[in-house]
């Protein structure tokens, strides 16, 4: 007998509050990473998307239901199967993620680990001009696969006949009832936002002043990561 479909609480609110962040986080960095101007908007957004990743990594093993690794991490013939369905016509449904996004998932936090160590490298001239190139391969391939991401929401959206991105704002999707999650943890996700915003407002009263006579020592620090990038030039 089919179950019965209703709106059911599928992303917990630390999972919301992580998703955007991280977006947040990696198109503010992208966008500064060849601005010398930008340069500590760049690793202050690096040290936020490391944080953030830190964080998932502990929720995927702690977390909700959803939001648990071992619950949307699949193999192979899995990702597979879910993509012959899909050309079909007709995917199959998941609550959480379905193996092909869950796959993107697990691509996307690892090349945000390799892109937050290759630039912890990079700020504390480790490596030399290697790194830098690694650093900027990962995070261009890391854009990619984030296309790939998207144009996934847009194909799986259509195909299923619901608004995915909105599921990632509100945490809500269609599903059997016994598939959805009983806490939202918004005062966790509350905690997150709070601790980024703060750490965002530290780095900013202790970022170099332009007004600084001379453009002074104070304008060393802004130039810091600068240097140690061309370096090795």
């Amino acid at each position: 007998m089919a179950k019965t479909r209703t709106k059911i609480l599928v992303w917990d609110a630390p999972v919301r509050v992580f998703h955007w962040l991280l977006v947040l986080s990696f198109t503010g960095a992208y966008l500064t990473a060849e601005s010398e101007r930008w340069s500590m908007v760049h690793v202050t957004l690096g040290y936020t998307l490391g944080g953030l990743l830190a964080f998932r990594i502990l929720w995927g093993l702690i977390g909700t239901r959803h939001a648990r690794f071992a619950s949307f991490v699949r193999g192979p013939l899995a990702v597979m199967r879910y993509g012959r369905a899909l050309l079909n016509g007709r995917p199959e449904q998941h609550a959480g993620h379905n193996p092909a996004g869950a796959m993107a998932i697990v691509g996307l936090l690892l090349l945000s680990a390799a892109t937050v160590a290759t630039g912890w490298a990079i700020w504390n001239k480790l490596g030399g001009r290697w790194i830098e190139e690694l650093h900027e391969g990962v995070a261009g391939f890391m854009l990619a696969l984030v296309g790939v991401h998207l144009a996934g929401v847009v194909l799986t959206s259509w195909l299923h006949r619901e608004n995915l991105v909105r599921s990632m704002l509100n945490g809500k999707k269609m599903g059997a009832s016994e598939d959805g999650i009983r806490r939202a943890w918004r005062p966790l996700a509350l905690v997150i936002l709070l601790g980024v915003l703060g750490f965002w407002w530290l780095q900013w009263h202790s970022a170099p002043s332009r007004t600084t006579s001379g453009g002074g020592a104070a304008a060393t620090k802004n130039a810091k990561y600068a240097s140690h990038r061309h370096d090795d030039d």
